[in-house]
């Protein structure tokens, strides 16, 4: 039987996340930038429907909040009181500290971090990684797009465990993106 998720939660976490990344556009469009955590909300209920004994509410208000903490200043505390500690856990394992500066630490700490949380935190970063491979920005060096690569490896590895559904999606993309690298 699929993973179940309340269409009220995920009404109220769309609501705060639109409200969060007001006037934020995905990079490299004119899409406003809550599109992006509605898509990754999208892989996350794909994964739901095709795996069992998942927490489908934490797994899908995580997938729509995963940016709020990062890149819409919104604090713990705040996560904490509206949607409960495992959310804001959630959430705050998925966020790259700005205490660390090297890209690639940054990275392996969050990894670290969402692997101490349930499986559900791993899939949102797989959904995350899966809807933001897509064609890299023009301006992109090759070298960019070949760390990019090497980063969307590094997630597969780590939270391939998270999700089957999901980490064979991240697979696909992978190799769909080679293309970008060998360019």
């Amino acid at each position: 039987m699929p993973s179940q998720w309340s269409q009220e939660k995920y009404v109220a976490s769309l609501k705060y996340a639109g409200a969060a990344h007001l006037g934020q556009k995905v990079p490299g469009s004119d899409l406003p930038y809550v599109v992006h955590v509605a898509m990754v909300a999208m892989e996350v209920i794909a994964a739901l429907q095709a795996e069992d004994g998942l927490e489908g509410d934490l797994a899908v208000q995580c997938a729509l909040l995963h940016d709020v903490i990062e890149d819409a200043g919104k604090c713990y505390e705040d996560l904490e009181k509206v949607f409960g500690k495992r959310v804001a856990n959630g959430v705050l394992a998925l966020t790259k500290s700005n205490l660390i500066k090297s890209k690639i630490e940054k990275m392996a700490d969050s990894l670290a971090r969402v692997k101490e949380q349930p499986r559900e935190i791993g899939m949102v970063k797989l959904a995350d990684r899966i809807v933001n491979l897509q064609p890299p920005p023009a301006h992109w060096s090759a070298e960019k797009r070949s760390k990019y690569l090497e980063e969307a490896i590094q997630i597969h590895e780590a939270a391939k465990s998270s999700s089957s559904f999901l980490a064979d999606r991240l697979l696909k993309k992978i190799s769909e993106y080679q293309a970008y690298v060998k360019a």
